[in-house]
């Protein structure tokens, strides 16, 4: 595979965007738990696809896009909780959730066309 900067790839960027809002949203979040799950969550979605972009194979470099869009699904579901627990206004869940669904359909794009350049 040939060397590509994780940094030059638009769902990395959306990634981290995404873990930044998510530290600003949930500042001021009370419980502890929630807060640090969620944030732990989003932080591990540009992570992880830095992490496999930098493993340099293309096979390291899908698992590790799967296992980011795991943490996206998870993100997503706290997204869900914390909204019915009313930290933030609905404009800022389906921000958010917008967001993070184009971060999934975007790793789904990027792992399907990685599958079908090494095969």
């Amino acid at each position: 595979m040939a060397y590509m900067s994780f940094e030059d790839l638009e769902v990395w960027k959306k990634g981290c965007r995404l873990a930044v809002k998510t530290f600003q949203v949930f500042d001021d979040c009370k419980r502890f738990s929630l807060r640090d799950q969620i944030t732990r969550s989003a932080l591990s979605i540009p992570s992880n696809i830095a992490e496999g972009c930098e493993r340099n194979s293309a096979g390291d470099f899908v698992r590790f896009l799967n296992i980011a869009n795991g943490s996206a699904a998870e993100f997503r579901t706290q997204l869900y909780i914390a909204f019915e627990l009313k930290y933030f206004n609905e404009g800022t869940f389906k921000e958010m959730l917008i967001e993070v669904k184009d971060i999934s359909a975007m790793l789904f794009g990027l792992i399907r066309s990685i599958k079908e350049r090494t095969k």
